[in-house]
């Protein structure tokens, strides 16, 4: 990032800027002139929150849905939005969308008709986490369909894509699958 000194006062001198701050509490009111003597970003066009020295700030967020067809849809729109809440953009953003959308299809696939599923996302500083949880009792496996299958390719997305990802049975009979994906790798 280039810093100029506004209003040509002095030498730029060294300006950290918070990563939760849309603008400087220096700013003169009007968004195109910055008070004098203020530090202003030059040439730099991502959000402050993208930067790679600051972390996203913490998300630990659920929707319950009811397995059904629209389930999908609604989930990946909602993790969509809490992760660019959080700072999270890009080819991550979309991923994490992706994933997510594969999650919760397996869980009206295989899970109960009209049953409640879980999707919970947590970002932690570069990491986020999406745990999708239904009331069935399969436990998800990774298949290599054949290229003309219609469908079989869930997993494998999940696999190739996260950074890790696993399961686990629930006392009372359903599963929980997650995924997670280093936004910073």
């Amino acid at each position: 990032m280039v810093l100029h000194a506004a209003a040509g006062l002095g030498a730029a001198r060294p300006h950290t800027l918070r990563a939760d701050v849309t603008r400087p509490a220096t700013w003169s009111g009007r968004r195109d002139r910055p008070a004098s003597g203020t530090l202003v970003p030059v040439g730099e066009v991502r959000d402050l929150r993208s930067r790679r020295g600051a972390p996203p700030p913490l998300l630990d967020d659920e929707v319950v849905l009811t397995a059904e067809r629209s389930a999908p849809r609604q989930a990946r729109h909602w993790v969509m939005r809490a992760v660019a809440g959080a700072g999270v953009g890009g080819a991550s953003n979309q991923v994490i969308e992706l994933l997510a959308g594969e999650l919760v299809s397996n869980a009206v696939v295989h899970g109960p008709a009209g049953e409640p599923v879980r999707v919970a996302v947590r970002v932690d500083g570069y990491v986020v986490r999406v745990a999708v949880t239904d009331r069935g009792g399969g436990v998800p496996r990774v298949r290599h369909p054949e290229p003309t299958a219609p469908s079989g390719r869930g997993m494998a997305l999940v696999e190739t894509l996260s950074t890790a990802w696993g399961s686990a049975r629930l006392p009372d009979g359903g599963t929980t699958v997650w995924f997670e994906v280093d936004t910073d790798a």
